[in-house]
């Protein structure tokens, strides 16, 4: 009887302990890549070219995307407030929900989901048919740093382009809503930029800036930390790139979860 009872609390506490073991792995092997992303770009043996190449596949090609994704988000914040707005609020009001909800919330995060599936995934599965079919066992028996060669250019192109993806995203959906806000409520839109520049305060932008460098910072990352520690063939990768999708979507919702009360206090 003593055992049965048991059992359910000893098996509850295994899975908690496989899966402290599983996190502080990947913590303990994403700080080793990390350093020695630091040492390759400190001695310069990161390509110019590479990270060219990495920000053009990473922003360029992302921006079309980003641009429909940040206009949908701001036509949805726009109706929605108007909705709530009608008959008891000043309309004005909903240039400053739109503007802030973009810049704060939205563009970020929102670009960022978009990165984790069409650069995130990506890096992953090109990473990890690299390791399957030997590729990279090929650099080190020629003496050449992985590291510096596929995985440093594309943090450092991520750093990059990210902030600039989401200032884009940010303008784009404020100017979609103004629109969508004239169309549906009939707001001007000197009214729309009165309410949006009402409540503005400057450190709103560092804000969604310094979310971008994090979410920019973390996609990279995680992706050629899962790429590189594939196994398995077809099979394999295929489970790496679903288990690095997921790992940076949590991984971008629990920053997010943590800037407010860390730079808006």
């Amino acid at each position: 009887m003593t055992q049965a009872l048991a059992r359910p609390v000893t098996g509850w506490f295994r899975g908690l302990g496989r899966t402290a073991t599983v996190v502080i792995e990947h913590a303990g092997a994403m700080g080793q890549l990390l350093w020695s992303v630091v040492v390759s770009a400190a001695r310069f043996r990161c390509s110019l070219r590479a990270v060219v190449t990495q920000m053009y596949v990473m922003g360029v090609q992302s921006l079309p995307i980003v641009i429909v994704t940040a206009s949908l988000a701001g036509i949805v914040t726009s109706q929605q407030g108007g909705y709530q707005f009608t008959g008891s609020i000043p309309l004005y009001v909903l240039g400053s929900l739109v503007a802030e909800t973009m810049v704060l919330e939205m563009g970020p995060v929102l670009t960022a989901i978009v990165l984790v599936g069409r650069v995130g995934a990506r890096i992953t599965a090109e990473l990890g048919t690299m390791v399957v079919s030997e590729q990279i066992d090929a650099y080190n028996s020629l003496g050449r740093d992985p590291v510096a060669i596929l995985v440093a250019p594309r943090i450092m192109a991520g750093i990059i382009v990210m902030p600039v993806l989401v200032a884009i995203a940010d303008a784009v959906g404020i100017v979609v809503g103004m629109f969508a806000a004239k169309l549906t409520t009939g707001l001007g839109y000197e009214s729309f930029l009165y309410g949006a520049n009402l409540f503005w305060h400057s450190w709103d932008l560092v804000y969604s800036l310094t979310k971008a460098l994090a979410f920019g910072f973390a996609i990279p990352l995680i992706s050629t930390h899962m790429g590189l520690r594939t196994a398995g063939g077809a099979a394999g990768v295929g489970r790496q790139t679903t288990a690095s999708v997921m790992f940076m979507t949590l991984t971008i919702l629990a920053l997010d979860a943590l800037f407010p009360p860390l730079m808006l206090q």
